[in-house]
């Protein structure tokens, strides 16, 4: 067994994410990658029942405190900043998590379309504006079945 330095090994795609990846240059495709699992994890970990605890304790331990710093302006300047810096960047991690799950969703179903005997101009019509896909939704609802 031949033993390849690091740089070696590194040439070569491993999987079809690094194989996309290939186009990139540099720091982007690292920031891609790394951006993409942390942006998993966290909707994963946002989502667990350990997290929500945490924030409950998060909040009660602050509503405790409250008589301990005279309710003041900083001691509640403390958690609607917490909890604002928290949503702002959730939003856009979420975001991210929910485009991928949706684009891959939409390649899952675009597949069944064109293998099964289905419609297949339906292939892509997430890309329509809202207007032709409510009139192509009130076109199959009307539809009693016939082709």
């Amino acid at each position: 067994m031949t033993h390849k330095s690091a740089k070696q090994r590194s040439n070569k795609p491993r999987n079809q994410r690094d194989r996309q990846l290939r186009g990139r240059h540099g720091w982007t495709a690292v920031l891609v990658v790394a951006f993409t699992g942390f942006a998993s994890f966290t909707a994963r970990m946002a989502g667990s029942p350990v997290v929500f605890a945490a924030c409950m304790a998060i909040v009660i331990g602050w509503a405790v405190s409250g008589p301990l710093f005279g309710f003041s302006d900083t001691w509640q300047l403390f958690i609607n900043t917490g909890t604002t810096v928290v949503t702002f960047l959730m939003v856009f991690l979420i975001q991210n998590t929910q485009n991928r799950d949706n684009m891959a969703l939409q390649t899952k179903l675009d597949e069944l379309i064109r293998v099964s005997e289905g419609r297949n101009r339906m292939i892509g019509i997430e890309h329509l504006t809202e207007k032709k896909i409510a009139k192509i939704r009130e076109v199959l609802e009307n539809d009693n079945g016939s082709n």
